[in-house]
This record gives C-alpha cells, structure tokens and sequence, in this order.
C-alpha cells in the first residue's frame, strides 16, 4: 500500500484502512499513516448486544469507500454477498446512497477468466463504480492486464465522484 499527499487533499480528507489478514503481507502497519482496522479490531470492540460493531460504525463514518486494490478472492466475495472479513462486511453493510469505487488488481489469466466479467458486471449492477486495470508488469512477473489503476488515476477519479457526490463539502 501507498499513502501520498495529493495536493489539497491531505487537507480535507480523512482516510481510515480496513485491511484483510493476507494483504498484511504486503506491507507493515507501522507505515501505514492513518487508522487501520483489521479483523481482530472488530471482535475486539464487541462483547455483548449493545457494543459498537466496527463494520456498521464505518459505513456511517464515511462518505466514500474505496477498495484497492481488489484481488480475484475478495470481487468474489463481494459479488457474492459473502462477508466473512472486516472489508467484506463493510462491503455488504454499505450504503448504497454513497458512493463505492473498487479497483480490480490480478493476474491477466484470473482478469481473463469468464467469472470476472459476470463478477465485475454485478458490482457495477450494485452501483459499485469500478477503476480499471491497467496492463503492465505484474507483481507476479507477467506483462499484461490486471494491474491496479496508478495511484494518481484512483485520486483524480475519487475526487471527481466527491465532487459529485450530493451533501459533500470541500473544506
């Protein structure tokens, strides 16, 4: 993961992270400079019936969701309605009148396969709205279709859908 200041908008956006268990692989907390939240914080927080659950306090916190990257397991989760996870309970839990942007990263042959169009398709029939891939070296060495879209791309489109998102002041 990358967190970088983007002009103004380090001055007026709050940003948490949900992270999964296997995307801890990729990164170390302590580089992370904001809010992160796991699976554990969830658990955590609640005891008993009338405790704070973590997955339904974000929902209301934000204005905006973005899921990048988003692997192969967790856009089929999500397509289908499976919620075993911190994210994915978030996702599920998601109010659908704000919006939520995903960003497919994978392997070309996982992109290619038919499930991911028929998976995409139906976050996009949620009103989900997607950041494409890219193609271009992979993670995994390949060259192809699959890469998450560059960081800047992600910025300039989450600032567009705020800037059109209804109730949201700047500032």
């Amino acid at each position: 993961m990358q967190f970088r200041a983007c002009g103004s908008v380090a001055t007026w956006l709050e940003v948490a992270v949900v992270t999964t268990e296997r995307a801890k692989h990729f990164y170390s907390p302590q580089d992370i400079p904001v809010t992160l939240y796991s699976d554990a914080d969830e658990w955590e927080m609640w005891k008993c019936r009338s405790d704070p659950v973590l997955h339904i306090d974000l929902r209301r916190w934000a204005d905006l969701m973005l899921v990048a990257p988003l692997d192969a397991n967790t856009l089929g989760k999500v397509a289908s309605g499976i919620c075993d996870n911190l994210l994915t309970c978030v996702i599920r839990a998601w109010d659908r009148g704000k919006p939520l942007l995903f960003c497919p990263a994978m392997n070309t042959a996982m992109w290619e396969h038919p499930l991911t169009s028929q998976q995409v398709g139906q976050l996009q029939a949620f009103g989900y709205i997607e950041i494409p891939c890219v193609a271009k070296k992979l993670v995994c060495g390949d060259q192809g279709l699959g890469a998450m879209a560059e960081v800047d791309t992600i910025v300039d489109k989450v600032k567009e859908v705020l800037s059109q998102h209804a109730g949201f002041q700047q500032g």
